[in-house]
């Protein structure tokens, strides 16, 4: 496994594992229009292609011999939702199931921690899924802690998070 930089040709890998990812965590009682329309509207190659160009974006991969595996988004001009928070987010941070438990999501992390401070970044912040456990799991062995509650949302429909 190698972790490096997001290129513009992964954009395609990246859009595919998101999808992936995104069903499976989030779609437990079958797949309606509205989740599918959301799902490949929001994770489309050329969205990913444009958040390889970005500088305020920090995208690496998780690359083993058959590709990519997982990734973390970092977006680093994106103020948390609480007063006086830290301005570094952690948009996304995706692995394939079948390859959770190997340590992947926490050396993406690491990485991209290591990058912050070069962009003249101080702290992270993080939303997640109240629903997620295993996420909220993970996070908290990472030292995350809870502090406050937001909605990600979909056109006018909260989804709860935390």
């Amino acid at each position: 496994m190698t972790i490096r930089k997001a290129l513009k040709n992964d954009a395609s890998s990246l859009a595919a594992l998101s999808i992936e990812v995104w069903i499976g965590t989030y779609l437990r009682n079958g797949v309606s229009k509205f989740f599918a329309d959301y799902a490949l509207s929001a994770f489309t190659t050329q969205k990913f292609e444009a958040l390889t160009d970005d500088e305020n974006e920090i995208i690496l991969v998780s690359d083993n011999s058959d590709g990519i595996d997982g990734f973390v988004r970092v977006t680093v001009k994106s103020p948390a939702p609480i007063e006086n928070g830290p301005e570094t987010e952690v948009a996304t941070l995706y692995v394939q199931p079948r390859h959770k438990g190997k340590g992947i999501g926490k050396r993406l992390l690491m990485e991209a921690f290591k990058l912050c401070p070069e962009r003249g970044r101080k702290g992270v912040w993080l939303a997640v899924n109240s629903e997620n456990k295993d996420a909220i799991i993970f996070y908290e062995r990472l030292g995350f802690t809870r502090n406050g509650q937001t909605a990600f949302r979909i056109g006018d429909q909260p989804m709860p998070t935390r």
